[in-house]
C-alpha cells in the first residue's frame, strides 16, 4: 500500500493536469462568455422596462419546468459510466429526441393555460415561440456528455464564447429595435442554437438516434433520479416567482426577478461550469472516498473565499450599484437586492453538494435535499408573500438556515467530510468579508453626496482592499493556497 507521502501516480497527475485545464478553460470562458453577455445585459435592461422582464419571468415558470426533463439527467448518466458503447450513444440521443419532442408539444398545449392563470396574453404567445428552445436541445446534450467524458471542457470554452457573442448581439439589436419583451425570447434562442451547432460539431456528435432502448435502464434509472432532483430544484427556484406572479404586476415582478439575477449572478454564473468540471473529476475519483473528502474541502474554500466578498459587497453597496448598472428606473431594486444578497452565501454553499453526492452514485442525496427545499421555500414565500416584495425577499432569509443545516447533516457523511472540517474551511474568508462589510458601511455613512458610480467605485476599492489585505494578514494559508493553485499543477482536490 502506498504512503500518504509517495507522489502520486502517473494516472493522479494526468488527472490533476485535466482538472487544471478543464477548470481555466470552463471558468476561465464562463467569465469571458458572461462579460460579453453583462454588457449586452445591463444596456438592456436600461432601456427596457421592468414590467418586460416581470412578463419574460411568467414564462420562465413554465419553461424551467419542462426543461428539468430535458435529459441532461441522462447524460450525466452517461459521463458518470465508466465504459460507453456507441450503442448507448444512439440510444442516448433517441431518448432525447423523444423527450424533448414531447416537452415542445407540451409547452404548446401549456401556453394558453398560464396566460390565463398570471392574466397576461402575451405570455402564451411567448411560450409558443419558445418551444422552439427543445429543438435544440439533445444535440447540446449529447455533445456535453461526450466532451465531458474526455474532460475536454476547451472546446465547450469556444463554443460558449461564440454563442454568447451572438446572444449578446441579438439583445442589444432587438432593444434598440424597440422590440421590447421579445427581445428576451429571441436572444436565448439566437444562444441555443449557435451553441447546438457548435458543440455538434465540436464533439463530432451527430449521430443517428435508436429508438430501442434495451440495455440502456442504467441510464435511464440515473436521469430518472436526476430528473426528480431537478424537479425539487424547480420548485424551490420558481415557487417564489409562481406565487408572486399572481399576486404582483409585471413591474414588481420584474424589480424582484431583477434584484434576483443581480444577486444570483455569482452562483448562478461562477459555480455552474465550476461544478461542472468537479462532477467529472469526482466521477474519476469516487472510489477513493478520502480524494473526494479533499477534492470537496478545497472547492469549498476556494470557492467560498470570493463569494463571501462579492455577497456582503452587493449588500453594502446596494443602492449605488443598482443606480450604476441598471438606472434610476430601478431604484425600488435596492432594499431588495440587500436582503437577497445575505442569503446568497447559504445558497451558494447548498449547491456545491449535489456534485460530489451524484458522482459518488447517490444522486438520492441531491433528491431529498431538494425536496426539503421544495417544502421549506415554499412555505416560506407564502407567508412572505403577504408582506409584498419585501416579505418575499425576507422569505430567502427565514428558510434557508433551515435548509441549509439539514443538508449538510445528510449531505456530509456521503461526501466524507466533518462539519468541523467543512466551518474550517469557510471560517477565514467569512470573517474577512463581514470585517470588509462592517468598514465599506463605515465608509459610506461618512462620504458626501457623490454621483452613484463614484460612490460605488470607491466603496468597492476600499473594500478590496480590506478584504485582501485582511486575509494577507490573519488567513495567509488561504491567499497561498489559491496562489499554488494558480501557479502549478495542484493535486487532484483542485475541484
Amino acid at each position: 500500500m502506498e504512503s500518504p507521502l509517495t507522489p502520486p501516480n502517473r494516472e493522479s497527475e494526468t488527472l490533476a493536469s485535466q482538472v487544471r485545464s478543464a477548470v481555466i478553460w470552463r471558468s476561465g470562458s464562463q467569465i469571458l462568455a458572461q462579460l460579453v453577455q453583462w454588457s449586452a445585459t445591463f444596456l438592456v435592461i436600461r432601456i427596457l422596462a421592468p414590467a418586460d422582464y416581470g412578463l419574460f419571468a411568467m414564462t420562465q415558470v413554465v419553461i424551467l419546468f419542462l426543461t428539468m426533463l430535458n435529459g441532461y439527467g441522462l447524460a450525466s448518466g452517461l459521463i458518470q459510466q465508466s465504459d460507453v458503447t456507441e450503442r448507448q450513444i444512439r440510444q442516448l440521443f433517441g431518448m432525447m429526441v423523444l423527450l424533448n419532442g414531447v416537452l415542445a408539444i407540451t409547452q404548446l398545449l401549456l401556453a394558453p393555460i398560464a396566460a390565463a392563470y398570471y392574466r397576461q396574453p402575451i405570455v402564451g404567445q411567448m411560450l409558443q415561440v419558445q418551444a422552439l428552445l427543445y429543438v435544440t436541445i439533445p444535440f447540446m446534450a449529447l455533445a456535453y456528455a461526450l466532451l465531458s467524458r474526455s474532460m475536454d471542457f476547451r472546446a465547450q470554452a469556444k463554443v460558449n464564447i461564440i454563442a454568447s457573442i451572438a446572444s449578446a448581439t441579438a439583445a442589444l439589436g432587438g432593444a434598440l429595435a424597440g422590440m421590447g419583451v421579445w427581445t428576451l425570447v429571441v436572444a436565448p434562442l439566437v444562444m441555443f442554437s449557435v451553441r447546438a451547432i457548435g458543440m455538434t460539431v465540436a464533439a463530432r456528435s451527430l449521430v443517428w438516434p435508436i429508438f430501442d432502448f434495451r440495455g440502456a435502464g442504467h441510464l435511464a434509472r440515473y436521469g430518472g433520479l436526476m430528473a426528480i432532483g431537478q424537479l425539487f430544484w424547480f420548485v424551490e427556484s420558481q415557487a417564489d416567482v409562481f406565487i408572486a406572479g399572481r399576486s404582483l404586476d409585471p413591474h414588481w415582478l420584474g424589480i424582484y426577478t431583477t434584484s434576483l439575477f443581480l444577486t444570483q449572478i455569482f452562483v448562478s454564473k461562477v459555480v455552474p461550469p465550476l461544478n461542472e468540471v468537479a462532477f467529472s473529476a469526482y466521477a474519476r475519483l469516487q472510489h477513493d472516498g478520502e480524494a473526494v473528502a479533499r477534492a470537496f474541502a478545497r472547492s469549498v474554500r476556494v470557492i467560498m473565499t470570493a463569494a463571501l466578498p462579492f455577497y456582503v459587497g452587493l449588500a453594502v453597496t446596494a443602492e449605488p450599484l443598482v443606480l450604476t448598472m441598471l438606472g434610476p428606473k430601478w431604484a425600488e431594486a435596492a432594499p431588495i437586492v440587500r436582503i437577497l444578497a445575505c442569503a446568497m452565501p447559504l445558497l451558494t454553499l447548498q449547491v456545491l453538494f449535489s456534485p460530489a453526492c451524484d458522482a459518488k452514485g447517490r444522486p438520492g442525496i441531491s433528491v431529498q435535499n431538494g425536496a426539503t427545499g421544495a417544502v421549506l421555500l415554499t412555505l416560506a414565500y407564502l407567508i412572505g408573500i403577504q408582506w409584498g416584495v419585501i416579505g418575499l425577499a425576507w422569505s430567502w432569509l427565514a428558510a434557508y438556515p433551515l435548509y441549509l443545516g439539514i443538508s449538510l447533516w445528510r449531505s456530509l457523511p456521503v461526501i466524507g467530510v466533518s462539519a468541523r472540517a467543512l466551518l474550517q474551511s469557510i471560517l477565514p474568508p467569512l470573517i474577512a468579508a463581514l470585517g470588509m462589510g462592517v468598514v465599506v458601511m463605515m465608509l459610506g455613512d461618512v462620504l458626501p453626496p457623490l454621483p452613484a458610480p463614484l460612490r460605488l467605485v470607491i466603496l468597492v476599492a476600499v473594500g478590496a482592499v480590506v478584504y485582501v489585505g485582511w486575509l494577507g494578514v490573519f488567513a495567509r494559508g488561504v491567499i497561498g493556497e489559491i496562489m499554488t493553485i494558480i501557479r502549478r499543477q495542484p493535486v487532484v482536490a483542485l475541484v
